[in-house]
Parts: C-alpha cells; sequence; structure tokens
C-alpha cells in the first residue's frame, strides 16, 4: 500500500490545502483526494511542482506501508 504523507507536510510547512494548490496550479479537490488517499496515480510534473512548492523529496509525500 502507498501512503500518502501530504496532510503532514502541510502542516509541517504552516500551509493550507488552497494555498499549496494554488501555487501547484490544481483544484483543491485534486489536492484533497490526493490528500486523503484516494488517488490513483499523479503525475509526475505534478509530484515535481508539489516537491518544489514544500521544498521535499518524493519519499518525504509517498512511503510504501507494507499490509
Amino acid at each position: 500500500m502507498i501512503k500518502i504523507n501530504l496532510d503532514l507536510l502541510l502542516v509541517k510547512k504552516n500551509m493550507t490545502v488552497t494555498e499549496l494548490a494554488e501555487k501547484v496550479g490544481i483544484t483543491q479537490a485534486n489536492i484533497s483526494i490526493l490528500k486523503n488517499g484516494r488517488a490513483k496515480a499523479i503525475r509526475f510534473s505534478t509530484l515535481e511542482k508539489i516537491c518544489k512548492t514544500l521544498d521535499c523529496q518524493p519519499g518525504d509525500i509517498l512511503e510504501y506501508v507494507q499490509e
């Protein structure tokens, strides 16, 4: 299972979903889908923009958890 740690990063960076969506250039709904673990895929370009905005690595956002 792939766990999404976006909510933790947003808290660490003191940023809201709205702010992240505006800076990345995608909708709040899409950020929420990703944040809540309901996304089936993510474009590398979107992941890159999120990482740039949050000053993090992809591994900070995505985590493999064995079930």
